[in-house]
C-alpha cells in the first residue's frame, strides 16, 4: 500500500521567516545568529519524531528530557529550557513556545484549519442538490451528495462538504466550512464558522409535557444562532430553542460529542470540551471553560471567566472568575479539602481494621475445653 501525507508538504522557509511569523527570537548573536537565520525547515514535528528539516517545540518539563536528544533542525523553546538543547540545534526563544509553534504550523498548513472540499473542484459539483430558490454567493464550493434547501443562503468562500444537509431558509455566512455529513436546520451562522463532520445544528429540543395520555410533545419554534468564528466539533449537537433562540457566542470553540440543549445561551470565546452536556436554558458568560464530561443542569448561570474541572456536575449558579470542581461542583480548594478528608478517614479506618485483624491473630484460640 502506498503511503500518503494528507496535507501537502509546504515549501521550505528560513528560520528568519519562522521568527517573523512566530514572534520568537533566534538564540545567539553575530555571525552564528546570521547563519542560523538562513537555515530552512520544511515541516513541523514532535521532539522525538523530528528530523533535520523539521521544527519542534518544548515548553514543559514533560518534554525537556527529549530536547537533549532530538534530531530536529530547529526548536522553539523558552529561556528556561534553552540550555538543555544540544549545541547543533537551532534554538528560537519565545515566552509561550506552544503558541509560537502553533502560529508557524498554521502558516505552513492552512488547509488543516478547517474541513476542505472532498472532490477537488470549485463551485457546485455534479451530484450536489441545490434548490433553485437557494442563494449561493460567488466562490461557494458544494461537494457531491450535499443538499441545500429552498431559501437557504451560503456566503462567499464557504465550503459545504459531501453529504451535508442545509435546510430551508438556513443562513450561512462567508468563509464557513460545513463538514461531511453535518446537518443544519433552523439555524443562522455568522462568518468563519466551522462545523465538523456529523454535527447536528438546529434539531428539535427535548421538550415534553406529561399528561394522562402520555408525554405530549412541545413544538420547538426557536432557532440556533451561531455567531462569527465559532467552531463546532464532530458529532456535536446544538438544539434549536423552544421559544427563545439557542445562542453560541462569537469565538467559542466546542469539542466533539458535546450536547447543547434548547434555549442555552453561551457567551463569547468559551471552551467546551468533549462529552460535556449543557441542559436547557442554562447561560454561560464570556470566556467560560468547561472540562471534559462536565454536566450542567438547566436554568443556571455560569459567570464570566469561570472554569469547571473535568467530570464535574454543575447544579447551581457559579460566580464569575472562579475555579470549581467536583459533584456537585464547588470551589476547587473546598473540593480538594473534602477529597483529602475522605482519603484520610478511609486510611484511618483501614489502619483500624488492620490493627484489629492483627490483634485477633495474636489472641489465644478457644479450643472448647479440649486440651492436648
Amino acid at each position: 500500500m502506498s503511503q500518503t501525507a494528507f496535507f501537502p508538504r509546504p515549501a521550505p522557509i528560513t528560520l528568519a521567516e519562522v521568527a517573523k511569523i512566530s514572534g520568537a527570537r533566534l538564540a545567539g548573536d553575530g555571525a552564528a545568529a546570521d547563519a542560523m537565520a538562513a537555515r530552512t525547515i520544511s515541516s513541523v514535528a514532535s521532539l522525538d519524531a523530528a528530523g533535520p528539516q523539521d521544527l519542534a517545540f518544548c515548553d514543559t518539563f514533560l518534554f525537556a528530557g527529549r530536547l537533549a536528544t532530538t534530531r530536529a533542525g530547529a526548536c522553539i523553546t523558552s529561556e528556561r529550557f534553552a540550555p538543555k538543547a544540544p549545541p547543533e540545534l537551532a534554538v528560537l526563544i519565545a515566552p509561550r513556545p506552544a503558541l509560537a509553534f502553533a502560529l508557524v504550523t498554521r502558516a505552513l498548513y492552512p488547509s488543516a484549519l478547517r474541513p476542505q472540499a472532498l472532490f477537488a473542484h470549485e463551485g457546485v459539483a455534479p451530484g450536489a442538490l441545490v434548490h433553485p430558490k437557494a442563494r449561493l454567493e460567488t466562490g461557494v464550493t458544494v461537494d457531491p451528495g450535499a443538499v441545500i434547501g429552498p431559501g437557504a443562503e451560503v456566503g462567499a468562500g464557504s465550503v459545504v462538504c459531501a453529504g451535508a444537509v442545509i435546510g430551508p431558509e438556513v443562513r450561512i455566512g462567508r468563509n464557513c466550512a460545513i463538514g461531511p455529513g453535518a446537518s443544519l436546520t433552523h439555524a443562522l451562522l455568522g462568518n468563519n464558522v466551522i462545523v465538523h463532520a456529523g454535527a447536528r445544528i438546529g434539531g428539535d429540543g427535548f421538550g415534553y409535557q406529561p399528561s394522562a395520555r402520555g408525554h405530549l410533545k412541545i413544538p420547538q419554534i426557536g432557532r440556533a444562532v451561531i455567531q462569527d468564528d465559532v467552531e463546532i466539533g464532530a458529532n456535536t449537537t446544538v438544539d434549536r430553542g423552544a421559544l427563545n433562540d439557542t445562542v453560541i457566542g462569537e469565538g467559542t470553540k466546542i469539542d466533539n460529542l458535546v450536547q447543547i440543549a434548547h434555549n442555552v445561551v453561551i457567551g463569547r470565546h468559551c471552551i467546551i470540551v468533549s462529552q460535556t452536556g449543557i441542559s436547557g436554558s442554562a447561560t454561560l458568560g464570556d470566556f467560560v471553560m468547561l472540562g471534559g464530561q462536565v454536566g450542567v443542569v438547566g436554568h443556571i448561570t455560569i459567570g464570566t471567566g469561570a472554569q469547571i474541572a473535568a467530570s464535574s456536575n454543575v447544579a447551581g449558579d457559579v460566580p464569575p472568575g472562579v475555579r470549581w470542581g467536583g459533584s456537585p461542583a464547588k470551589p476547587v480548594r473546598e473540593w480538594f479539602r473534602e477529597v483529602m478528608t475522605v482519603k484520610r478517614l478511609a486510611q484511618r479506618r483501614g489502619d483500624d481494621l488492620d490493627a484489629g485483624d492483627a490483634q485477633d491473630a495474636r489472641a489465644p484460640q478457644d479450643d472448647g475445653g479440649r486440651g492436648a
